[in-house]
């Protein structure tokens, strides 16, 4: 629900960072759009976008609508609130017309369609007036509270002793999207920067282990690990080194030390950013970084990338005699934390006889694993000299002239039922390149 409208997020805090009166360029006219934009704007296009993933525009017009009842319920930010009321517009709507269907008379389809879909948002937008909201606000003040007792405490650095390990489990996009930064744009709004922005998305820790494999691994390892550092750090896609720890867990120390160290370094500054920056590219941190703050966050990237190198670097070298876990197991088992089954795989690709001009990779979210999937297979295309574009997307986006979509196995139905015209390739691991060698031999003799 977030990553689809972090755009929107981008132009917030940007217009937070020019305009706000210790911003760039001060401006009372125009800061007037910050607040508006944070208070309804964003947590509707949250509400739009998750209502949408249930149930398509029907969903999300619904799930948009209920999210007004949580946001003017409420003095804060709602992003809690419109992550939960989106979904359920969605799933209402949806649930309803399954229970009308076959049964609405010739001629009245167009009235109980707009009907149903407006009395169903309104009693889910008085529902969260009244209740949900202020649920969700309680939740959301203790949230802050004990965020605030731990900064005050000085104890802010020992976060990433959770951080860390949650993002290995796959779980950082709930950390961050889903607690530290509806905190952050708090923060954010009231002071014009929040230190939240920079526990989980701070690529040091991540480039530290990359660095370590690169210079003292061996195999696979050493010889990928430089291309993964540049997709991590100057791209932001920070799952990419996630098989590089679970190939030996006790990596998982080296990120919390980094993290913990870069975090301290940060306070030390008393550094921030003005919005959340994703994906976690050093580009996107520079660009949310106000006035003033430039020397702290770099600072803080620096230190947790030394520091997670440095503690890298026995546990590396430890034991070279033996031998590696190969990368796509670790990869596979990447994918197992990520919820995914990991089985032998079946034929690549059943190609029909029509002219392939677009190849499209597809997951849930449309970046992170798909994206570099669809890296590969465009540098293996190129050099096979065929005229095939190829791309990423999310399932729920796939472009209707895509003539191939690969997508992970466990989500190939959802690809079918989205675009049943096109050829669909299962795969288990978006990163084994050999998967991508036969697709295109194929395509070559076609």
């Amino acid at each position: 629900m977030i990553m689809p409208n972090i755009g929107a997020f981008i132009a917030w805090g940007l217009i937070t960072a020019l305009f706000i009166p210790t911003g760039w360029l001060p401006n009372e006219h125009l800061a007037k759009l910050v607040s508006p934009m944070i208070t309804y704007l964003l947590p509707l296009l949250i509400g739009f976008t998750g209502g949408r993933m249930v149930y398509d525009v029907r969903g999300g017009v619904v799930g948009a609508t209920a999210t007004m009842g949580v946001v003017v319920g409420t003095d804060i930010p709602m992003f809690l609130g419109a992550m939960i009321m989106g979904p359920l517009g969605g799933w209402s709507i949806k649930m309803f017309d399954r229970w009308i269907e076959g049964k609405v008379r010739s001629g009245f389809e167009m009235l109980i369609n707009n009907f149903s879909a407006g009395i169903i948002a309104a009693i889910l937008t008085l529902l969260a007036y009244q209740a949900i909201g202020p649920v969700v606000l309680a939740l959301n003040r203790v949230l802050a509270a004990g965020v605030e007792a731990i900064i005050a405490a000085g104890l802010l650095p020992l976060a990433n002793i959770f951080i860390e390990p949650g993002k290995v489990l796959f779980l950082n996009n709930a950390i961050n999207h889903g607690i530290l930064s509806p905190l952050g744009m708090k923060q954010a709004a009231e002071t014009g920067k929040s230190i939240l922005f920079l526990l989980e998305t701070n690529p040091g820790p991540g480039l530290g282990i990359l660095l370590a494999y690169w210079l003292f691994g061996k195999g696979i390892s050493k010889q990928s690990a430089p291309g993964a550092a540049i997709i991590h750090f100057l791209g932001g896609i920070h799952e990419i080194y996630f098989p590089y720890i679970l190939m030996k867990p006790l990596l998982i120390l080296a990120v919390i030390v980094g993290g913990v160290s870069a975090v301290f370094t940060f306070s030390l500054f008393q550094a921030g950013l003005v919005a959340v920056p994703s994906p976690g590219s050093i580009f996107a941190l520079m660009a949310m970084t106000p006035k003033g703050n430039y020397l702290g966050v770099l600072s803080g990237v620096a230190v947790g990338t030394l520091v997670s190198f440095l503690v890298a670097l026995p546990i590396i070298r430890r034991n070279k005699g033996e031998a590696e876990e190969d990368m796509v197991k670790a990869t596979e088992k990447m994918e197992q934390l990520k919820g995914k089954k990991s089985k032998a795989a079946e034929a690549l690709v059943r190609l029909d006889q029509k002219e392939v001009g677009k190849i499209v990779f597809a997951c849930d979210a449309g970046m992170g694993s798909s994206a570099m999937g669809a890296s590969i297979l465009r540098r293996k295309v190129q050099e096979a000299g065929l005229e095939i574009e190829v791309t990423n997307t999310s399932i729920s986006e796939l472009p209707a002239d895509a003539d191939i979509v690969i997508t992970h196995k466990d989500l190939t139905e959802r690809a079918k039922a989205r675009l049943p015209e096109a050829t669909h390739v299962s795969v288990e691991n978006f990163l084994d390149g050999s998967k991508y060698d036969e697709l295109v031999e194929r395509l070559k003799r076609k």
